[in-house]
């Protein structure tokens, strides 16, 4: 063993500790590891910065903008409305919607954001009819964790793990190489849950802190007194207000509403728009007005209004991405202290309805025009999202006390959902035929949702996941130290010698466990970076299949469901779910088992173990 040797083993094993003990930032760990691989001098500074350039980089940041063209549309929304109508109120049926919408969508976009969108639904569905939300999020975190086993990008292990092939002169394995593994793990999960999983869990709907969760909008308004204060109207064309702006007809001054949005009918469709001063009425036009019933019923009877029924969830939920309300209070040194809201024109300067104001603990609801503002008032603002959102590049005035929990949902291209659903199609296609490069491919799918607008171009910078770029660009190098050094080659000669005794099937199964391990205490990332090139170059020293034993590691990294720790995809919904680290343990270990074995019985029948290679 040379003194290169030493030191990658150093250098790793330093790493692990530092992944393993959540001091350092895992992009952080990354870093260090190539400034320790160029400075030792095992590594050139063109070799310790070449995992920047690696085409899975490229790949695993690109697949990120063509997941939030999926998100920002609205398509994983609508899948979970439909969850929703097909899955009534029995309980195995809307676990298993719910495992087979994550587990399948989740094959192309982040397995976290497939959590993070659904989390909001099954928490409806459960709090609705009445389920169990603890038997409901586990079979949801550990769908997600399945879907990285269903496509190339799926996940970064698998990318990295095929590129790992590449880098060996190795066939890659094609983009639906995973899916009959994926498919296989997802339909052994949803039997288990279904039999055990779920009664593993407690019988008891958990108790979750109020203050623990996001508050939606119709928390933040019941909080001032206004739940029962909306009001929706419809303007039929003989109204006086048609053709006339609401700030003409000053509706606040003479009956104490306050018109926040409209519904406009348009190419046949309703659209939602905020209320603003110079908004106009129109015929058939719905609107939306705060206030008192003695007051609503004096609009109405006065300009001949007609009153419609409440909006339905799904009116609600189209009505709330593009009206929404927050909380704000006065900064100390606020220009608006002291002053109306009269005075300083406050709907006109901001296009934004106050809609109450909270003095010294006192929620005002009327007058609101000539209250004067103290220090310490809160206010509750309604209006369009872009307006509410400046209010933050206000800090002088104005701290944003509290946004509701549709400001995260928000879908600004959800008119565009058709075109996300061809360029995934297309993507997929063109991967599936290997007409150009996996990167490539996913490159140009990205362009597209940005040249199409389902993607903000302004928001790609905060949409890409850059701690998983900097964590695999940075870790990459280790494996080519490894290599380098003959330290691969040593311990996939380490690895034959202890376990090839037991035949490939032991020695498979053995190399599941050894992955799912490593990949309790650092990210499955990193774990396929260092796991991969062992295990493959350990399967062509035994001259069995080398594709064997790479999709057995990457099976193994995206099944970590054993720890609350082990993916932040078990973390997002351990709270919401009101989990101990004691369900995930339960549950998460009796299901790796069976997706270790389900795995290696699958593998020796794909590709057959015991053939020479």
């Amino acid at each position: 063993m040379t003194d290169q040797t030493l030191i990658v083993f150093g250098v790793m094993a330093g790493a692990v500790t530092l992944f393993a003990s959540g001091r350092v930032r895992p992009d952080g760990v990354a870093i260090l590891v190539v400034l320790a691989l160029y400075l030792s001098g095992v590594l050139t500074i063109q070799e310790s910065l070449a995992g920047f350039g690696q085409p899975v980089v490229v790949l695993i940041a690109a697949v990120s903008i063509v997941g939030e063209g999926l998100s920002a549309t609205g398509v994983v929304y609508r899948l979970g409305e439909v969850v929703m109508k097909v899955g009534g109120t029995n309980e195995a049926r809307l676990v298993v919607l719910v495992m087979v919408l994550a587990g399948t969508v989740g094959a192309f976009m982040s397995s976290s954001a497939i959590v993070a969108m659904f989390i909001p639904v099954v928490l409806a569905i459960s709090d609705k009819i009445g389920l169990n939300r603890k038997r409901m999020l586990m079979p949801l975190s550990v769908a997600a964790l399945v879907s990285g086993m269903m496509t190339l990008i799926a996940s970064s292990p698998n990318m990295i793990i095929e590129d790992a092939l590449r880098a060996r002169g190795l066939a890659p394995l094609s983009f639906f190489s995973w899916t009959p593994f994926g498919a296989a793990a997802l339909t052994t999960a949803i039997v288990f849950m279904l039999l055990a999983g779920r009664n593993m869990l407690s019988m008891q709907i958990a108790e979750v802190a109020t203050g623990a969760r996001q508050p939606s909008a119709q928390d933040l308004i019941g909080s001032y007194g206004l739940a029962d204060k909306w009001h929706r109207l419809r303007v039929p064309g003989s109204s006086s207000l048609i053709n006339r702006t609401i700030a003409q007809m000053h509706l606040l001054d003479h009956f104490g509403t306050v018109i926040v949005g409209f519904e406009k009918r348009q190419h046949g469709r309703g659209q939602f728009v905020p209320a603003m001063p110079e908004s106009q009425f129109e015929p058939d036009d719905t609107i939306f007005a705060v206030g008192s019933e003695d007051q609503a019923h004096e609009l109405t009877v006065a300009h001949d209004l007609v009153v419609l029924p409440r909006m339905d969830q799904r009116q609600r939920h189209e009505a709330l991405q593009e009206v929404g309300v927050a909380e704000i209070m006065l900064a100390p040194e606020s220009n608006l202290i002291g002053q109306t809201l009269r005075k300083v024109e406050f709907t006109s300067r901001y296009d934004l309805n106050i809609l109450a104001i909270r003095h010294r603990g006192a929620s005002l609801t009327s007058k609101l025009e000539d209250q004067t503002l103290d220090f310490g008032d809160t206010l509750l603002v309604a209006g369009g999202w872009g307006e509410i959102r400046r209010l933050r590049d206000e800090p002088e005035d104005f701290v944003v006390l509290t946004l509701p929990a549709e400001f995260s949902e928000l879908m600004p291209a959800r008119h565009r959902a058709p075109i996300a659903v061809v360029i995934l199609i297309a993507m997929v296609a063109v991967m599936a035929l290997e007409l150009v490069a996996n990167a490539a491919a996913v490159l140009l799918a990205a362009l597209a949702m940005i040249a199409t607008r389902c993607v903000n171009l302004d928001a790609i910078y905060r949409i890409v996941n850059w701690k998983t770029v900097i964590l695999v660009a940075g870790t990459l190098p280790l494996a080519t130290a490894l290599s380098k050094t003959g330290a691969t080659t040593m311990m996939a000669h380490g690895l034959t010698s202890l376990l090839g005794p037991l035949g490939p099937l032991a020695m498979l199964a053995a190399v599941f466990l050894v992955t799912a391990l490593v990949g309790l205490f650092i990210s499955n990332s990193a774990t396929a970076v260092l796991i991969a090139p062992v295990a493959i170059d350990a399967a062509r020293t035994l001259r069995v299949s080398p594709h064997a034993f790479a999709i057995t590691v990457s099976i193994a990294c995206c099944a970590a469901f054993v720890t609350p720790v082990s993916s932040a995809v078990n973390m997002l919904v351990m709270e919401p779910g009101g989990y101990s680290f004691g369900d995930y343990v339960k549950v998460g270990l009796p299901l790796l088992l069976l997706t270790m074995l389900v795995t290696v019985a699958l593998v020796a029948i794909i590709y057959p173990l015991f053939r020479i290679y």
